[in-house]
């Protein structure tokens, strides 16, 4: 099952990601894919909001350091694989540990490491419709894809 919605801006993004977020659980794991600047990091500051990070933190893409963990509700693990070359890199780091922990764990470019995602991961594919407008796309197991629909139809989408 799928739920299609259009962003029409950052801001709009961002209360899309925070709804989901409020609708996260431990252990949830969310796939992030789509073009650079689409809108994946936007997103993941919202589910930060979501999930009640603390405002003193600023929720940057870890690029360079693979992954930033901040406390919350429950604990958000921010994943960025996109300097990887595939799944190998990131089985030498533990990544059993965040992806089956306690927390929530938001993955950007998942496509890179899709043989390891698992199949009930809430995955949100970014497109662009054209410079300002973004077609995000999000898949999930029926039951959490009715939860998060729910909850973001109710917020206006």
């Amino acid at each position: 099952m799928k739920k299609c919605i259009l962003s029409r801006s950052n801001e709009e993004t961002l209360l899309i990601g925070e709804i989901i977020g409020r609708c996260l659980v431990s252990g949830d794991i969310v796939a992030l894919i789509g073009d650079l600047g689409a809108g994946k990091t936007c997103l993941t500051q919202g589910i930060a909001r979501g999930l009640g990070v603390p405002k003193s933190y600023a929720v940057a893409s870890p690029t360079f350091t693979l992954i930033n963990e901040y406390p919350g509700r429950h604990v958000l693990y921010h994943l960025d694989v996109y300097r990887l070359s595939g799944s190998k890199d990131l089985e030498e780091m533990g990544y059993e540990d965040y992806f089956y922990g306690k927390g929530v764990s938001v993955i950007e470019w998942a496509e890179k490491i899709a043989d390891i995602v698992p199949e009930t991961a809430i995955t949100i594919c970014f497109a662009f419709v054209d410079e300002h407008l973004r077609r995000i796309e999000i898949s999930a197991p029926e039951k959490r894809l009715a939860e998060i629909a729910s909850a973001l139809t109710g917020g206006g989408f």
